[in-house]
């Protein structure tokens, strides 16, 4: 049953309060507890005659008249009275001759030295010094009244000092709120000790100069993926660098996108059976991409790795090279890289090989701008097929991302140099694709967790199947760690596709940003809380005073110009409505293993087969002409 929204709130006619409520409450809870211990200590700790004395005692103290009226009692029997005694009186009750009965009686001690009657003589005027004396001595012991009572006022006084620093934060708190706000929708901004208590993390987590344990996030969002987004030198790799060792430490494996090739220098293991994908490095295995598919519809997904759409190009001419590819990769036998460099060295080659197939139109010969184009396309990823090793250089060692995702023994970095980067890209992404593609499968028994740690994603071209990971390999448990500089590359990379894999990640690490407009955006993401004040306004005129009024309004939890603000190795954590400040500590770790290894690569023993002729089929523009167009445009 729908129930009917109420506006406002109940606490309003309350709040704010103006004075410190909560630490009056602590003294006069204290106050209560000094009495209640003082009151046990009259009723149960002193004498019959000790409490009927107490106010006399009191007050001949605490008087400044040399006199006072005092009623004394004498115990005796007939005309024989002396002042009575704490040995004199036991408890019990004795009748008047003129008011209220004694709340005493004569102690049988007394009784058997003939003493008989306990009698309370009328008010008389004497010494105030010398009934406090008489009571000193005889009745207390020589006991002073603070001191009957000292430990029960410092009871209070501890349960006072005890309440206070849990009170006074508080009201401080509402203090602070006076002025500022408080918060009533919106995220929560927490120290990384009030995140790990809220969110209950018990997952992966990061060291931080903030509490001694880890920042972690819950177990079960390790799946639902992280990102991390900060310029350069602000301390993102550093956090994917802590992730790392914290899967090492589960011996869980990993795929590492190193570009720079920071990691491998502090987690190749060539004893846990590490392999390195670089076709520079003498660690690289023998790879052949047609080992990674089985038909050609499969082999057509490894190929739309190896071209990507560019901007300045028709999309007839990346589409035409994937499927030559496509069909080229899933012959039988299957060819070797450098079968492959040599077909497309060739233009004859690639006629012989598409000759009555669907494919042979594409390099037509009656075609020309059309043909060279194509040709031109599929040419451009050779240069790197020619930098594969042979199965010379490994004739034992060999790798496919199919059968990795199987075994799942040990991890995967994928490096590069700074000259080579732009060479070797388009294998990066063929590897990154097979292996996200071969890893989306549910997990098995036995079967190691696989992390993605993709540090300057802006690095690479397109990845086909990232959007598949980020929407689809949470069911495979398979969790991607992203980092890269800013939104804008994202969106550069994969268009409208960015929005959906930029909302994926459930955890989010933002670090410093000087870009407004990424700064801005960073801000929106932590997002937006509301906020209730006290506005007070003075007056003047016939009746001066003060008028109170509550005010809502809604700020950014974070300013983008504190996003712009942020020093070094410190961000924001958000996940779910909790954000997180912290900050890491900066740790030089030593350089274990060697980031690059140069292959020797053999001299060739024939010169290599020259490029396809351009006399008469050089590329031409084809911005926006479609491959009929292009064969109608014939000089």
């Amino acid at each position: 049953m729908a129930t009917e929204q109420k506006w406002g709130r109940k606490e309003s006619i309350i709040w704010p309060p103006r004075g410190f409520y909560y630490t009056w409450g602590a003294a006069f809870l204290a106050l209560v507890f000094a009495v209640l211990f003082i009151y046990v200590r009259f009723s149960f700790g002193l004498g019959p005659l000790e409490r009927y004395y107490l106010p006399s005692y009191l007050r001949s103290e605490m008087t400044i008249r040399p006199s006072a009226k005092f009623q004394l009692l004498y115990v005796g029997a007939g005309q024989r009275l002396r002042l009575a005694l704490p040995d004199d009186v036991k408890g019990g009750e004795s009748p008047q001759p003129s008011g209220k009965p004694l709340p005493m009686e004569v102690s049988d001690k007394a009784r058997t030295e003939g003493e008989r009657l306990l009698i309370r003589e009328p008010e008389r005027i004497y010494s105030a010094r010398a009934v406090h004396q008489f009571l000193n001595q005889y009745v207390y012991a020589g006991t002073g009244v603070w001191a009957l009572f000292s430990l029960q006022v410092y009871f209070g006084v501890s349960a006072f000092l005890i309440g206070v620093p849990f009170t006074l934060p508080r009201d401080i708190k509402r203090r602070k709120e006076l002025r500022y706000g408080r918060r009533l929708k919106g995220p929560y901004l927490v120290t990384a000790k009030q995140f790990n208590a809220a969110v209950m993390g018990d997952g992966i987590g990061i060291q931080t100069e903030d509490i001694p344990d880890l920042l972690r996030i819950p177990a079960r969002a390790e799946n639902q993926h992280i990102l991390a987004i900060g310029d350069t030198g602000s301390g993102k790799t550093s956090v994917i660098r802590q992730l790392a060792f914290r899967v090492q430490e589960r011996d869980e494996c990993a795929v590492i996108y190193d570009p720079a090739g920071e990691f491998i220098r502090q987690f190749y293991s060539e004893i846990r059976g590490d392999i390195v994908l670089n076709p520079q490095d003498a660690r690289m295995p023998y790879w052949n991409p047609a080992d990674e598919v089985e038909d050609e519809p499969e082999a057509l997904t490894l190929a739309e790795s190896f071209y990507q759409p560019d901007l300045t190009q028709n999309q007839f001419f990346i589409d035409s090279p994937q499927k030559i590819l496509a069909y080229l990769i899933s012959q039988h036998p299957k060819p070797r890289p450098e079968d492959l460099v040599q077909w497309m060295s060739s233009k004859h080659e690639i006629e012989m090989k598409l000759k009555d197939t669907e494919h042979a139109v594409l390099v037509d010969q009656t075609a020309g701008p059309q043909r060279a184009g194509v040709l031109s396309s599929l040419n451009k990823i050779a240069n790197t097929l020619r930098m594969l090793p042979t199965v010379a250089d490994h004739p034992v060692a060999e790798w496919t991302a199919k059968a990795w995702s199987e075994h799942r023994k040990g991890w995967i970095f994928l490096t590069s140099t700074t000259t080579t980067r732009k060479a070797i890209r388009p294998l990066h992404c063929v590897w990154l694709d097979m292996l996200v593609m071969h890893l989306l499968s549910t997990r098995r028994p036995g079967q190691k967790r696989v992390w993605f740690l993709i540090d300057e994603l802006a690095t690479l071209q397109k990845l086909p199947q990232l959007h598949t990971a980020l929407t689809e390999n949470r069911k495979s448990e398979n969790p991607v760690v992203l980092g890269f500089q800013g939104r804008s590359q994202l969106e550069t990379r994969y268009g409208n596709d960015a929005e959906a894999m930029l909302s994926q990640p459930a955890t989010k690490i933002f670090f410093r940003t000087d870009e407004p407009r990424a700064a801005k955006w960073i801000s929106d993401n932590l997002g937006e809380i509301e906020i209730e004040r006290l506005r007070e306004t003075h007056y003047d005129g016939n009746n001066k005073g003060k008028n109170f009024t509550l005010e809502r309004l809604r700020e950014p939890l974070v300013m983008p110009s504190e996003i712009q603000g942020l020093v070094d190795l410190s961000a924001y954590l958000k996940f779910g409505s909790h954000v997180a400040h912290f900050s890491i500590p900066f740790v030089k770790l030593e350089d274990k293993y060697p980031d690059f290894i140069r292959r020797k690569r053999p001299e060739p023993a024939t010169p290599s087969t020259p490029p396809v002729s351009s006399e008469t089929e050089s590329p031409v523009s084809v911005e926006q002409t479609t491959g009929e167009d292009l064969g109608q445009q014939v000089a």
